[in-house]
């Protein structure tokens, strides 16, 4: 979920054990603002974006509880859209790109952000401060026919009825057909591939007990729950 336009993703891979309602269907399938680059002093604001992948078992559905998880004492939210895929393929163009996409969805990229800053000054891969257990909450998917290309839209973060975040899809530096462009050219994408584009500016730390909403204007909503610390 991290590029220096922040946070297109990797795909999540979504298999039977791991994946989302489609809303209104019994079916289920499975850093982008310039304003947080800022924020978190990273990156040219004109960078290439750049990739990670978070596990399929991370991913948690509206309404859970999440735990505070172990090996962190600075857990972070960062609201995004998220994009299914209903199509792959390499080298996708960015004329042809948006071809492939299933539907949208809201989520959350949970952060271990103080192991996330120690891979970075090492120039260590970031797996342990992104890429753990219940690390990517995601809302029910929504079609395309549905709700159509989101772009722009309100994307807004409430923590305990507190705004945290707040943007609009309209000041992504990398918009999806090129987030799903620049991934193709060097993974091969395929259906029910999940791909999170991005946060605002605004991310902060979680604590037990926090109840955590997002949503995206036109795709939305997710509600969450954190719960005790794993030990």
């Amino acid at each position: 979920m991290t590029s220096s336009a922040y946070a297109p993703d990797l795909p999540v891979p979504v298999v039977a054990a791991a994946s989302l309602p489609i809303a209104g269907s019994s079916q289920r399938v499975g850093r982008n603002y310039v304003e947080h680059i800022r924020e978190m002093k990273e990156g040219d604001e004109r960078d290439p974006p750049f990739f990670f992948q978070k596990p399929a078992d991370a991913l948690v559905e509206d309404g859970a509880v999440v735990p505070y998880p172990a090996d962190t004492d600075d857990f972070q939210f960062e609201i995004e859209l998220v994009v299914a895929l209903g199509a792959g393929g390499c080298k996708l163009s960015r004329s042809s790109a948006l071809e492939s996409v299933f539907g949208y969805a809201v989520g959350i990229d949970l952060t271990r952000r103080d192991r996330q800053r120690q891979m970075r000054a090492k120039m260590l891969p970031w797996e342990r401060g992104k890429s753990f257990d219940a690390s990517a909450p995601c809302g029910a998917i929504h079609r395309v026919a549905e709700v159509g290309h989101p772009a722009p839209g309100v994307i807004t973060l409430d923590v305990n009825g507190r705004e945290r975040q707040r943007g609009d899809l309209s000041q992504m530096i990398w918009n999806v057909p090129e987030i799903i462009a620049n991934l193709s050219s060097s993974y091969r994408l395929a259906p029910g591939d999940l791909v999170m584009t991005g946060t605002p500016a605004g991310v902060g730390p979680l604590l037990p007990g926090d109840q955590v909403t997002g949503a995206v204007e036109g795709v939305g909503r997710i509600a969450i729950t954190i719960g005790a610390r794993e030990t």
